[in-house]
C-alpha cells in the first residue's frame, strides 16, 4: 500500500495533509478524494454555505500529484423542478 496525502486548497490557501493515509491503487485514491470532498461539502451544507471554488490535490510518497478532483465536479446540482 501507498503513502497518499490529500491537500485541501481553495486557490488562496492550502491545507496540508501532514499524516497521509495508505491506500491501495488510483481508483481507491480517486474514490477518497470524492468522499472527502463530499464530506467537507456536506459540513459546508450544514453551515448553510457551500464553496465550489475549493479542489483536493492528492499527493503520492514522492510528492507528485497523481488525482486532483475539484468540488464543483464532486456534485451534481438539479435546479427546483427538475429531476
Amino acid at each position: 500500500m501507498t503513502l497518499y496525502y490529500f491537500h485541501l486548497r481553495d486557490g488562496i490557501d492550502i491545507l496540508i495533509d501532514e499524516e497521509g493515509r495508505r491506500l491501495e491503487g488510483l481508483a481507491s485514491v480517486v474514490q477518497a478524494a470524492l468522499l472527502e470532498a463530499r464530506s467537507i461539502i456536506s459540513a459546508d451544507a450544514q453551515a448553510g454555505h457551500i464553496r465550489l471554488d475549493q479542489r483536493i490535490d492528492v499527493e503520492d510518497e514522492a510528492r507528485t500529484i497523481v488525482h486532483t478532483i475539484e468540488f464543483a465536479d464532486a456534485i451534481t446540482i438539479v435546479p427546483a423542478g427538475l429531476r
